[in-house]
């Protein structure tokens, strides 16, 4: 029989409880042939903090859920094995249509992991989070602009990056620079 990922809906913030929880299930059935991983997609994300002191986190890719890795016959997943994930503790349902349980195609799969796995070849685009917002004042730190003070009109955390108005030379200057180049004037 071949094994396929699912998706098992939880509540939002009971993932790690619901994969532990779905081992010890797995090994009181006895199915770990049948029941073979579990993964929690994740993500590293950098927050820029004040005076641009940076900030490693781990964040989970999709909250509430859940990739199962069991056997199935067609796409099909056996009665059984439905039924010991979907009485897992904190388990709300398999993602699929009616209610079935629909497998993930590999690529799909694929893209998920790559997202949150970067040892998987591709390497993962840093995602960046700041308190930063259009309109607040600021002083840049470091760079060949630094003491000059200015006022945020663009924010692109994705890039890491900020467009800032600097008066130059008695003229308003959009200048672009990263996060960790300005810090808020109080």
């Amino acid at each position: 029989m071949a094994k396929r990922w699912f998706v098992v809906h939880t509540y939002s913030g009971y993932e790690n409880k619901v994969k532990t929880d779905l081992e010890h299930r797995i090994e009181t059935f006895g199915v770990e042939d049948k029941i073979v991983d579990i993964q929690i997609p994740t993500e590293e994300v950098t927050e820029i903090k004040e005076g641009g002191k940076r900030e490693t986190k781990e964040s989970k890719v999709f909250p509430g859920y859940v990739l199962v890795r069991m056997e199935c016959l067609g796409g099909v997943v056996d009665d059984n094995l439905w039924q010991i994930v979907r009485n897992t503790p904190g388990v709300t349902g398999f993602v699929g249509i009616d209610g079935k349980p629909t497998p993930l195609r590999r690529e799909e799969y694929n893209k998920i992991m790559r997202r949150s796995n970067p040892r998987s070849g591709v390497p993962a685009t840093p995602k960046h989070t700041t308190s930063l917002e259009p309109g607040m004042a600021v002083r840049v730190i470091s760079g060949p602009l630094a003491d000059f003070d200015g006022q945020i009109s663009e924010v692109n955390a994705e890039a890491g990056k900020v467009r800032v108005m600097l008066t130059i030379f008695g003229r308003d200057t959009p200048v672009e620079l990263t996060l960790d180049q300005v810090a808020t004037i109080a």
